[in-house]
Protein backbone atom coordinates (compact mmCIF):
# COMPACT_ATOMS: atom_id res chain seq x y z
CA UNK A 1 0.00 0.00 0.00
CA UNK A 2 1.51 3.38 -0.97
CA UNK A 3 1.54 6.70 1.46
CA UNK A 4 1.95 9.84 0.44
CA UNK A 5 0.82 11.58 -2.98
CA UNK A 6 3.05 12.72 -6.14
CA UNK A 7 6.78 13.17 -5.49
CA UNK A 8 6.72 12.27 -2.14
CA UNK A 9 5.01 8.12 -2.61
CA UNK A 10 6.07 6.06 -0.33
CA UNK A 11 5.70 2.31 0.62
CA UNK A 12 6.04 0.77 4.20
CA UNK A 13 8.02 -2.29 5.05
CA UNK A 14 7.64 -4.14 7.33
CA UNK A 15 9.35 -5.84 10.20
CA UNK A 16 12.25 -4.26 9.05
CA UNK A 17 14.19 -4.30 11.49
CA UNK A 18 15.88 -8.13 12.52
CA UNK A 19 15.76 -7.80 16.00
CA UNK A 20 18.35 -9.76 18.25
CA UNK A 21 16.71 -13.48 19.75
CA UNK A 22 14.37 -12.01 22.05
CA UNK A 23 15.12 -8.27 21.79
CA UNK A 24 12.44 -5.42 21.34
CA UNK A 25 12.62 -1.94 21.31
CA UNK A 26 9.64 -1.19 23.15
CA UNK A 27 9.48 2.49 22.94
CA UNK A 28 11.87 4.25 20.35
CA UNK A 29 13.65 7.90 21.67
CA UNK A 30 15.62 8.91 18.90
CA UNK A 31 17.02 7.64 15.46
CA UNK A 32 19.94 9.12 13.71
CA UNK A 33 21.58 7.72 10.79
CA UNK A 34 25.42 8.58 9.68
CA UNK A 35 26.98 8.60 6.57
CA UNK A 36 27.37 5.03 5.72
CA UNK A 37 23.53 4.99 6.54
CA UNK A 38 23.89 2.84 9.60
CA UNK A 39 20.73 3.89 11.62
CA UNK A 40 21.22 3.94 15.29
CA UNK A 41 18.13 3.32 17.48
CA UNK A 42 17.76 5.03 20.96
CA UNK A 43 15.11 2.59 22.73
CA UNK A 44 13.66 1.88 26.19
CA UNK A 45 14.80 -2.19 26.23
CA UNK A 46 16.96 -3.10 29.22
CA UNK A 47 19.27 -5.24 27.52
CA UNK A 48 20.47 -2.80 23.94
CA UNK A 49 19.23 0.74 24.76
CA UNK A 50 21.42 1.63 21.28
CA UNK A 51 20.54 -0.72 18.23
CA UNK A 52 22.82 -0.16 14.78
CA UNK A 53 21.29 -1.70 11.62
CA UNK A 54 22.47 -1.23 8.30
CA UNK A 55 19.91 0.62 5.24
CA UNK A 56 18.29 -3.28 5.23
CA UNK A 57 17.24 -3.73 8.62
CA UNK A 58 20.45 -6.24 9.65
CA UNK A 59 21.68 -6.12 13.23
CA UNK A 60 25.17 -4.95 13.29
CA UNK A 61 25.66 -4.51 17.16
CA UNK A 62 24.18 -2.85 20.48
CA UNK A 63 25.84 -0.50 23.24
CA UNK A 64 24.73 1.26 26.72
CA UNK A 65 23.54 -1.41 28.88
CA UNK A 66 23.04 0.10 31.72
CA UNK A 67 23.70 3.72 31.31
CA UNK A 68 19.98 4.93 30.89
CA UNK A 69 17.38 5.95 33.18
CA UNK A 70 14.65 6.92 30.69
CA UNK A 71 16.33 7.50 26.88
CA UNK A 72 14.33 10.29 25.67
CA UNK A 73 15.71 11.47 22.11
CA UNK A 74 18.93 11.48 19.55
CA UNK A 75 21.45 13.07 17.53
CA UNK A 76 24.58 12.54 15.05
CA UNK A 77 27.62 15.36 14.82
CA UNK A 78 29.92 15.81 11.92
CA UNK A 79 32.12 13.12 13.25
CA UNK A 80 29.73 10.50 13.96
CA UNK A 81 29.38 11.04 17.34
CA UNK A 82 25.85 10.08 18.63
CA UNK A 83 24.55 12.15 21.38
CA UNK A 84 21.54 11.08 24.03
CA UNK A 85 19.24 12.81 26.06
CA UNK A 86 18.47 10.76 29.31
CA UNK A 87 15.07 12.71 31.01
CA UNK A 88 15.15 10.48 34.25
CA UNK A 89 19.20 11.62 34.93
CA UNK A 90 18.70 14.83 33.55
CA UNK A 91 21.81 14.59 30.80
CA UNK A 92 22.89 14.81 27.31
CA UNK A 93 25.83 12.16 26.59
CA UNK A 94 28.02 12.32 23.38
CA UNK A 95 29.09 8.61 22.60
CA UNK A 96 31.46 7.27 19.73
CA UNK A 97 29.86 4.96 17.40
CA UNK A 98 30.95 2.42 19.11
CA UNK A 99 29.63 3.39 22.53
CA UNK A 100 31.92 4.87 24.50
CA UNK A 101 30.98 7.93 26.53
CA UNK A 102 32.95 11.09 25.21
CA UNK A 103 31.44 14.28 27.27
CA UNK A 104 28.16 14.64 29.42
CA UNK A 105 26.62 17.79 29.47
CA UNK A 106 24.15 18.56 32.86
CA UNK A 107 24.47 16.71 36.13
CA UNK A 108 23.41 13.45 37.10
CA UNK A 109 20.01 13.19 38.63
CA UNK A 110 20.18 16.71 39.80
CA UNK A 111 17.64 18.20 38.01
CA UNK A 112 17.68 22.65 37.50
CA UNK A 113 15.14 24.58 39.73
CA UNK A 114 12.10 25.50 37.28
CA UNK A 115 9.46 24.67 39.95
CA UNK A 116 8.13 21.36 37.95
CA UNK A 117 7.02 18.65 39.96
CA UNK A 118 6.36 14.78 39.37
CA UNK A 119 3.87 14.19 41.61
CA UNK A 120 0.58 15.06 39.86
CA UNK A 121 -0.40 11.60 37.96
CA UNK A 122 -1.94 13.53 35.25
CA UNK A 123 0.93 14.34 32.56
CA UNK A 124 -0.52 17.96 31.50
CA UNK A 125 -1.16 18.80 35.37
CA UNK A 126 2.97 18.85 35.42
CA UNK A 127 3.25 20.51 32.87
CA UNK A 128 1.69 23.56 34.93
CA UNK A 129 4.13 23.43 37.63
CA UNK A 130 6.54 24.95 35.59
CA UNK A 131 7.02 27.90 37.08
CA UNK A 132 10.04 29.15 35.06
CA UNK A 133 12.73 28.39 32.62
CA UNK A 134 16.07 27.09 34.14
CA UNK A 135 19.23 26.42 33.64
CA UNK A 136 20.42 22.90 31.72
CA UNK A 137 18.92 20.62 32.73
CA UNK A 138 15.22 19.47 33.84
CA UNK A 139 14.54 16.30 31.60
CA UNK A 140 15.91 17.37 28.85
CA UNK A 141 14.19 15.46 25.27
CA UNK A 142 16.09 16.33 22.28
CA UNK A 143 19.62 17.13 20.34
CA UNK A 144 20.79 18.58 17.48
CA UNK A 145 24.54 18.99 16.24
CA UNK A 146 25.44 21.32 13.44
CA UNK A 147 28.41 20.47 11.14
CA UNK A 148 30.65 23.07 13.16
CA UNK A 149 29.81 20.80 16.23
CA UNK A 150 27.93 23.51 18.23
CA UNK A 151 24.90 21.27 20.31
CA UNK A 152 21.53 22.18 20.74
CA UNK A 153 19.18 21.16 23.33
CA UNK A 154 16.02 21.41 23.67
CA UNK A 155 14.94 21.08 28.11
CA UNK A 156 11.44 19.81 27.48
CA UNK A 157 9.35 17.71 30.05
CA UNK A 158 10.70 19.27 33.26
CA UNK A 159 11.82 23.23 31.72
CA UNK A 160 10.75 25.03 28.88
CA UNK A 161 13.37 26.19 27.02
CA UNK A 162 16.59 25.19 24.57
CA UNK A 163 20.08 25.31 25.37
CA UNK A 164 22.87 26.03 23.12
CA UNK A 165 26.23 24.85 23.69
CA UNK A 166 30.02 24.70 22.29
CA UNK A 167 31.48 21.71 20.47
CA UNK A 168 33.10 21.05 23.84
CA UNK A 169 30.56 21.93 25.92
CA UNK A 170 30.14 25.54 27.11
CA UNK A 171 26.97 26.84 27.70
CA UNK A 172 26.60 29.41 25.49
CA UNK A 173 23.02 30.80 25.75
CA UNK A 174 19.65 29.71 26.73
CA UNK A 175 16.17 31.12 25.55
CA UNK A 176 12.43 30.81 26.10
CA UNK A 177 9.94 29.87 29.31
CA UNK A 178 6.34 28.21 30.01
CA UNK A 179 3.74 30.00 27.90
CA UNK A 180 1.82 30.01 25.27
CA UNK A 181 3.11 32.97 23.19
CA UNK A 182 6.47 33.30 20.67
CA UNK A 183 9.51 31.88 22.16
CA UNK A 184 7.62 30.23 25.14
CA UNK A 185 7.11 26.80 25.00
CA UNK A 186 4.53 23.99 26.46
CA UNK A 187 7.47 20.85 25.95
CA UNK A 188 10.03 21.73 23.42
CA UNK A 189 10.45 18.13 22.48
CA UNK A 190 12.69 17.94 20.13
CA UNK A 191 15.29 20.02 18.32
CA UNK A 192 16.49 20.38 14.42
CA UNK A 193 18.99 22.42 12.92
CA UNK A 194 19.17 22.99 9.15
CA UNK A 195 21.87 24.48 7.07
CA UNK A 196 20.99 27.80 7.82
CA UNK A 197 21.51 27.40 11.53
CA UNK A 198 17.51 28.12 12.10
CA UNK A 199 16.54 26.10 14.97
CA UNK A 200 13.16 24.84 14.78
CA UNK A 201 11.33 23.66 17.85
CA UNK A 202 8.31 20.81 17.87
CA UNK A 203 6.09 22.65 20.36
CA UNK A 204 4.09 19.76 21.06
CA UNK A 205 1.18 21.01 23.82
CA UNK A 206 1.21 24.22 21.95
CA UNK A 207 0.70 22.06 18.59
CA UNK A 208 2.87 24.20 16.62
CA UNK A 209 6.47 24.38 15.32
CA UNK A 210 8.34 27.37 16.69
CA UNK A 211 11.50 28.52 14.63
CA UNK A 212 14.18 30.80 15.62
CA UNK A 213 17.92 32.17 14.49
CA UNK A 214 21.00 30.77 15.86
CA UNK A 215 21.09 33.39 18.79
CA UNK A 216 16.90 32.55 19.75
CA UNK A 217 15.18 35.16 18.04
CA UNK A 218 11.97 34.03 16.80
CA UNK A 219 11.49 34.03 12.97
CA UNK A 220 8.20 32.37 12.47
CA UNK A 221 5.72 29.37 13.86
CA UNK A 222 3.91 26.74 11.66
CA UNK A 223 0.54 25.59 13.09
CA UNK A 224 -0.47 22.84 10.63
CA UNK A 225 0.40 20.39 12.82
CA UNK A 226 -0.95 18.14 16.20
CA UNK A 227 1.09 17.14 18.95
CA UNK A 228 4.47 17.62 17.06
CA UNK A 229 7.24 15.25 18.45
CA UNK A 230 9.96 15.67 15.41
CA UNK A 231 11.11 17.63 12.77
CA UNK A 232 13.88 16.61 10.22
CA UNK A 233 14.93 18.73 7.37
CA UNK A 234 16.44 17.55 4.21
CA UNK A 235 18.92 18.69 1.80
CA UNK A 236 16.34 20.12 -0.17
CA UNK A 237 15.23 22.19 2.61
CA UNK A 238 11.69 19.80 2.84
CA UNK A 239 10.05 19.13 6.06
CA UNK A 240 9.55 15.56 7.88
CA UNK A 241 7.16 16.25 11.05
CA UNK A 242 6.23 13.51 13.44
CA UNK A 243 3.04 14.16 15.24
CA UNK A 244 1.90 12.28 18.34
CA UNK A 245 -1.64 11.99 17.49
CA UNK A 246 -0.78 8.83 14.54
CA UNK A 247 0.19 10.93 11.79
CA UNK A 248 2.99 11.80 9.95
CA UNK A 249 3.23 15.07 7.59
CA UNK A 250 5.61 16.61 5.13
CA UNK A 251 5.96 20.22 3.71
CA UNK A 252 7.70 22.59 1.37
CA UNK A 253 10.38 24.64 2.64
CA UNK A 254 7.58 27.63 3.11
CA UNK A 255 5.70 25.34 4.75
CA UNK A 256 2.59 23.85 2.47
CA UNK A 257 1.77 20.68 2.99
CA UNK A 258 3.15 18.55 0.56
CA UNK A 259 1.54 14.89 1.72
CA UNK A 260 0.17 13.67 4.92
CA UNK A 261 -1.04 9.87 6.18
CA UNK A 262 -2.08 8.79 9.72
CA UNK A 263 -4.07 5.56 11.22
CA UNK A 264 -7.54 5.55 10.29
CA UNK A 265 -10.68 6.35 13.07
CA UNK A 266 -11.41 3.34 15.05
CA UNK A 267 -8.36 1.03 13.00
CA UNK A 268 -7.32 -1.90 15.17
CA UNK A 269 -3.96 0.11 16.74
CA UNK A 270 -2.48 -3.72 16.39
CA UNK A 271 -2.07 -3.50 12.57
CA UNK A 272 -2.41 0.27 11.82
CA UNK A 273 0.50 2.28 9.67
CA UNK A 274 1.21 4.81 13.59
CA UNK A 275 0.30 4.32 17.05
CA UNK A 276 2.42 7.04 18.61
CA UNK A 277 5.28 8.68 16.42
CA UNK A 278 7.75 10.09 18.21
CA UNK A 279 10.73 10.27 16.07
CA UNK A 280 11.97 10.69 12.59
CA UNK A 281 15.13 10.54 10.67
CA UNK A 282 15.72 10.30 6.47
CA UNK A 283 19.13 8.52 4.79
CA UNK A 284 21.27 9.24 2.49
CA UNK A 285 18.19 7.78 -0.54
CA UNK A 286 15.40 9.53 1.23
CA UNK A 287 13.91 6.94 2.88
CA UNK A 288 12.29 7.51 5.69
CA UNK A 289 12.50 5.62 9.61
CA UNK A 290 9.77 6.94 11.95
CA UNK A 291 10.24 5.47 15.79
CA UNK A 292 7.06 5.27 17.94
CA UNK A 293 6.04 5.26 21.64
CA UNK A 294 3.60 2.42 21.30
CA UNK A 295 4.67 1.04 24.64
CA UNK A 296 3.61 3.97 26.94
CA UNK A 297 2.39 6.32 24.91
CA UNK A 298 -1.26 6.52 26.75
CA UNK A 299 -0.67 3.53 28.61
CA UNK A 300 -1.35 1.09 26.03
CA UNK A 301 1.47 -0.80 26.40
CA UNK A 302 1.67 -2.47 23.07
CA UNK A 303 4.65 -4.17 21.71
CA UNK A 304 5.03 -4.01 18.34
CA UNK A 305 8.16 -5.65 17.97
CA UNK A 306 10.66 -4.58 14.36
CA UNK A 307 7.01 -2.49 13.86
CA UNK A 308 7.68 0.31 16.38
CA UNK A 309 10.49 1.08 13.82
CA UNK A 310 8.29 1.96 10.43
CA UNK A 311 10.71 2.74 7.49
CA UNK A 312 9.20 4.18 4.37
CA UNK A 313 11.07 3.94 1.07
CA UNK A 314 10.44 6.26 -1.36
CA UNK A 315 9.39 4.96 -4.58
Amino acid sequence: MPYGSGKFTYELVNDWAKLPSGASFLDIGGISIDAQDRVFVLNRSAEHPVMVFDREGNFLTSWGKGLFKRAHGSGIGPDGAIYCTDDKNHTVRKFSPEGKVLMTLGNEDQPSDTGYSEEYLDFFWSLNTIARGGPPFNRPTGVSVTESGTIYVADGYGNARVHKFTPDGKLLLSWGGPGYGPGEFRLPHDVFVDKQERVWIPDRENSRIQIFDSNGKFLDQWENVFRPTDVFIDDEGIVYVSELCLRFSIFSPEGELLARWATRPGENLENAVFIAPHTVALDSRGDIYVGEVSWTSYNRHIDRGPNVLRKFVRK
